[in-house]
């Protein structure tokens, strides 16, 4: 069984397992936050290479356009980076915000190389995702932390409904959020880059 983030609520949980399914240029997996910490790690290990930390949050509400009816027509996400990260760097982020990126339902967060383009990316409900233009050198990758290869993954996406949704919150270590890491890192680098479209 899948072991949930602790801001994150799925009805069917018994229907989550840790596995992964490679498609064209990426790998989608359901990782258990007891082992996001080793995966990422072994990721960062795996290039020797400046590497890009990046961090993604919904945008303020106060931010968002609201339309004459009081509705919000469309969500966005802010978007944050520090570039040129050397390995022992992008250790030292998960030393020190790790627990509260683990556990977060609203963010999502990741690290890429700045020459292999290769990404990972974690995000709401425990799905975490590679992207690389060569997929193939990560055919063992998730053997090494026990988590099985499938030809169909089932995220928690596609257990809920009307009867059975899921619920994703914010998450806090020592009074800290995930609001609270761009200015954590603000000497890091860390820099808003830009806000999308959910």
């Amino acid at each position: 069984m899948l072991k949930m983030k602790k801001a994150c609520q799925v009805p069917l949980a018994e229907k989550l397992f840790e596995e992964y399914e490679i498609r064209e240029n990426h790998i989608i997996a359901n990782v258990g936050v007891d082992k996001i910490e080793d995966v990422l790690k072994h990721f960062i290990a795996m290039h020797d290479e400046p590497l890009f930390f990046i961090l993604e949050l919904p945008t303020n509400y106060n931010d968002e356009t609201v339309s004459e009816s009081g509705e919000t027509e469309v969500y966005h996400k802010d978007v944050y980076y520090i570039d040129g990260c050397s390995q022992r760097e992008a250790l030292i982020i998960l030393n020190r915000v790790g627990e509260l990126l683990y556990n977060d339902g609203i963010s999502a967060f990741g690290y890429g190389g700045h020459s292999s383009g290769d990404e990972i990316m974690f995000g709401e409900y425990n799905i975490l995702t590679i992207l690389s233009g060569n997929i193939k050198t990560y055919s063992n990758f998730f053997e090494e932390h026990n988590i099985s290869k499938t030809d169909s993954l089932v995220t928690a996406w596609q257990t809920f409904s009307a009867e059975t949704p899921g619920m994703c919150g914010s998450y806090s270590v020592n009074g800290e959020t995930v609001y609270d890491i761009p200015k954590i890192f603000e000497n890091y680098g860390m820099y808003f880059a830009e806000r999308r479209e959910e």
